[in-house]
């Protein structure tokens, strides 16, 4: 559960870290996913080399409007670095996707990273680019108990809790 403009959001998050057995399950997961992390090691390069394959994966079988962050983990080995700062953000550039480097270890802009991916799916739902009435892109509104729907609207059903928005 995080908070996006005083509204309570519940993120759903499946972690396949990248194996390639499951790659065939990784795409039904795209599907109805509003958000994607694709994340790389910073220390190994062919982690680096491998994006170009899972963001067409992405691509393919995920909604266009999915919002997709790339991101650098291990920052806190700089000095086994072997991919550059600027490529990951090079390759961000030039793909359309967000970028940042984090830490799982020192937990470095760990949160952020969730925050901010969840904040640009929250930013589409708002110009009106996701229907949140049509569930496949991966976005559930929580209902108010009587009046009305919409973000935030109240108290929400088992799966979304007291006015959570999406997930």
């Amino acid at each position: 559960m995080i908070t996006i403009d005083n509204k309570p959001i519940k993120l759903q998050i499946w972690d396949t870290a990248g194996q390639e057995s499951f790659r065939s399950i990784t795409r039904s997961y795209y599907r109805e996913a509003a958000g994607a992390l694709l994340v790389y090691d910073i220390t190994r390069r062919e982690t680096f080399n491998h994006l170009a394959s899972w963001l067409e994966d992405a691509r393919q079988h995920a909604n266009s409007n999915m919002t997709i962050m790339l991101i650098g983990n291990k920052c806190d080995l700089a000095h086994r670095r072997a991919v550059s700062t600027e490529e990951g953000e090079q390759f961000a550039k030039e793909n359309g996707l967000v970028f940042m480097e984090t830490s799982a270890k020192t937990v470095h802009n760990v949160e952020d990273a969730f925050i901010n991916t969840a904040s640009k799916i929250y930013q589409k739902i708002e110009e009106g680019i996701f229907d949140v009435s049509n569930e496949s892109y991966g976005i559930k509104v929580g209902y108010s108990s009587g009046a009305g729907t919409g973000a935030g609207a109240g108290r929400g059903d088992a799966s979304v809790q007291h006015g959570g928005c999406c997930s």
